[in-house]
């Protein structure tokens, strides 16, 4: 059977791209072996999806390539989708940092793509392409014993993480496999494990705060939540992708405000009493007692020095922890590195080499931020490849 372009992945972006290129009356194909389209939507912002954000730029992603994703970005904004959504009567609103959702389910989001493909484009829902090669200037695809031939195949198979989910590494052995270079994957968007002297954190599972936390230059001024293994919340994991096993990471337990004139303030208006109890007042309590036993207050405020109480405030502010790991990709939102961008096209997505072979989505080497970026990028890139095809 014979297709103008075969899609090999059912998600965000190769729903976009199916819908723009059957829009343009090309015949589609599109392949997944889940058995039924956007899984990762479905779950996605607590199955309410959050679908893009208004704060899209490309200093926004990481790529080896800071620049590949602007071309896309910027041809297809937040306010194109935000348009479609509107057309299709879904209900939205706006959360914190331009975090946009669904009022009701992800699952409008995925008919809405679906419905916007025409009868030119078909499904294959539930059965994985068993061989996939390119002779004669045709992609040739096995799937459940049949071939299904096509000039134009994209890889929209996303990355490795949430393998519960299904996803699986396919993209990267379908690149290296047509001759495109990999940028080592690695979990992002995933929570940190503590070992060592830190593991005593790990009692505080369940507690979190508003909290500045750096890695290098690089900070985040969200919530961080302790867990049974470490430390997560959304700037946990804005911060997991520029971490690297081995850097420190800092934690401003008071952002906004400087904890050691706090604590002299304190003192002078409340010599007896305790730092903890003045932390306690600012922090969730067994977050400040836990971070007064390790600064091991020995006495009234009144009875300390006020170096004593800098010297506190300034850990209080920058509190070094040692992360020894993540919890991988089985917990990883999305995937770092992927297919390298230098050989492919920004204005396309087409592969330099190989004429008619396509990437987007997570499997490329892009990026985003935690809050609907790698939604956008999603629809960008497949609306990109979609023009194309």
């Amino acid at each position: 059977m014979s297709f103008d372009a075969i899609i090999i992945g059912a998600g965000a972006a190769g729903l976009m791209a199916a819908g723009v290129a059957g829009q343009r009356g090309k015949r589609v194909l599109v392949i997944d072996h889940a058995d039924e389209p956007g899984k990762k939507i479905l779950i996605s912002g607590g199955g309410r999806c959050n679908f893009t954000n208004v704060g899209t730029e490309a200093g926004r992603y990481l790529s080896k390539n800071p620049h590949f994703m602007k071309s896309a970005l910027q041809r297809f904004t937040p306010a194109d989708f935000i348009a479609m959504v509107d057309a299709a009567g879904i209900a939205w609103h706006e959360k914190t940092l331009g975090q946009l959702f669904c009022d009701g389910s992800a699952r409008q989001i995925v008919d809405m793509l679906m419905q916007a493909c025409p009868p030119g484009v078909s499904f294959l829902f539930g059965h994985p392409a068993s061989a996939i090669s390119f002779a004669d200037g045709q992609f040739r695809i096995t799937v459940n014993g049949s071939d299904y031939i096509a000039p134009n195949l994209v890889i929209a198979c996303g990355g490795p993480s949430i393998p519960k989910m299904g996803a699986t590494g396919l993209a990267y052995d379908l690149g290296r496999q047509f001759g495109l270079k990999i940028v080592e994957p690695r979990p992002a968007l995933v929570p940190l494990t503590l070992g060592g002297d830190e593991l005593l954190f790990r009692d505080l599972s369940g507690v979190a705060a508003m909290t500045e936390v750096r890695c290098g230059k690089t900070r985040f001024k969200e919530a961080s939540l302790f867990t049974h293994r470490g430390l997560s919340g959304p700037a946990i994991l804005q911060i997991s992708s520029y971490w690297r096993h081995g850097q420190p990471i800092g934690i401003d337990f008071l952002p906004g405000e400087d904890a050691a004139a706090m604590l002299i303030a304190a003192k002078q208006a409340r010599p007896r009493a305790m730092p903890t109890t003045i932390l306690g007042e600012v922090l969730p309590h067994r977050l400040a007692t836990a971070l007064g036993a390790q600064l091991a207050f020995p006495h009234e405020l009144g009875n300390m020095s006020d170096k004593a109480l800098r010297a506190a405030g300034a850990r209080l502010n920058d509190w070094i922890f040692h992360p020894n790991g993540t919890e991988g990709f089985a917990k990883a939102e999305v995937t770092l590195g992927g297919i390298d961008t230098s050989g492919l096209s920004s204005q396309t997505m087409a592969a330099r080499h190989l004429p008619g072979l396509y990437c987007i989505g997570e499997g490329v080497d892009v990026t985003g931020w935690l809050g609907g970026y790698n939604f956008q990028w999603a629809w960008a890139s497949g609306k990109a490849a979609g023009d194309s095809l």
